[in-house]
Parts: C-alpha cells; structure tokens; sequence
C-alpha cells in the first residue's frame, strides 16, 4: 500500500513515516497542501492522510478541491480538532474516516487499511485467493494453514494483487503502487521478484498475460 502522508509537523510526520514503513507501507510526505496536492495530482496513490491545519489553507480546503475534480482515493483526516463542527466540516469534504491527535499508531494503520480494503471492495480483514491469506492487520501470510516468510517487497507486490483480484495488474500500475517513486524498477526487477513468490506460494498462483501483466488466482480458477 503506498500513502501520501501531508502534515505539517515534521517530527510528527517522520515519526508516523517509519511506524507505518515498519508495517509494511510505503509512505511519502507532504508538509503542505499545495506539496501534497502536487503529488496527488502526478504520482498514484492508495490512501491520503491529511492534517487540517495545514500552513497553507485548511486541509478541508484541498480535500473539498480533490473531490469536486473526481479525485476518489480514501482520504484519512488526522487532526487535533475535537469538536463536532470540525469532523463534520471534514466528512462533508470528503473525507473518509476521521482520527484526532494524539493516536495510538496502530489505529491509524488498522483504519488505513480498512479504507484500502472497502475501496477495492473488501469487508474483511483477511484476503483469500483459495487456500492462501492475508492478514492484511498483521501482514502475516499463510498457504494451506503453514505461514509463509516473505520480504517486505514480496509482501506488498502480493498485497496488491490480492486487492485488486481477479483483475489484471500491469507492471506499470505495480511500480506505481508498490515502490517508492524515487526507486521505481524496471520491468525487469517486477518479474524477478514475481518468479520469487511463484517460488513460495506455487507457480499456478500468479498468471502472467503477455503484454498486460499479472493475475492472482486461485487454483482451479478459469482463467478470464
């Protein structure tokens, strides 16, 4: 899952930056709206969380902007306002889901991922594609009941195709939404590490479409 983290305190946003990287996201910060709506508008994103109290215009502002030109991704508010007026300011913009400062991390990840989840059409917690599943609350990955141990990197390329299942992923739509966009590979990288979690899963797991990119199935699936 890649985030668009824009808050303008700085520790803050780094704190929230390595506690989220070490579950498993990639994040990329912004201190102000018009930084954060610049990313928006040229890199691709899963989730946005946005503070309020931005120093270059209310957050409620920029969110209200990206709704009227169709921007849809799920957008998280983070912010110290309390009062009722304010989240309702925020919902009527856009948003969400509303969390107020200060958090327990964990809670923000879980909501993160909720978001995520329902946006491709997930209610539960955990993905299936037949016997293989995905905590997507503790990133933990099990085939047929036995865990399995993947990297970071393998962890988010099959977090992805489990999202966005039965759908074709291309390597494209992969770079963007999985890597770091200042690390994107080349189609190259994409396939090595494809091939590594045909390795550890099974290589009728992961079908590849000449020209189009990857699909996730689940054994016994008629290919579309």
């Amino acid at each position: 899952m890649k985030v668009l983290l824009i808050e303008d305190d700085r520790a803050l946003a780094e704190a929230l930056t390595e506690a989220l990287g070490d579950a498993g996201l990639l994040v990329e910060s912004a201190g102000t709206g018009g930084e954060g709506d610049y990313l928006l508008r040229t890199e691709r994103y899963d989730a946005v969380v946005l503070d309020l109290g931005l120093p270059d215009g209310d957050g409620t502002r920029w969110l209200a902007q990206w709704r009227d030109d169709g921007i849809d991704l799920p957008v998280l508010v983070l912010t110290a306002r309390e009062r009722w007026s304010d989240k309702a300011a925020g919902f009527s913009a856009g948003a969400d889901d509303y969390v107020t400062k200060p958090f327990e991390t964990a809670e923000v990840l879980f909501r993160l991922h909720a978001l995520v989840r329902r946006s491709h059409g997930h209610a539960h917690p955990v993905l299936s594609a037949g016997a293989l599943s995905y905590d997507t609350h503790t990133g933990s990955v099990t085939l047929a009941g036995r865990p399995v141990s993947l990297t970071a990197q393998e962890s988010r390329l099959l977090a992805y195709l489990l999202h966005a299942m039965p759908r074709v992923v291309s390597r494209s739509e992969l770079a963007e939404h999985v890597y770091d966009r200042d690390h994107e590979p080349d189609s190259n990288v994409i396939d090595v590490q494809i091939s590594r979690l045909r390795r550890k899963l099974g290589g009728e797991r992961i079908e590849t479409r000449r020209g189009q990119g990857y699909r996730l199935v689940a054994p016994g699936d008629e290919p579309t």
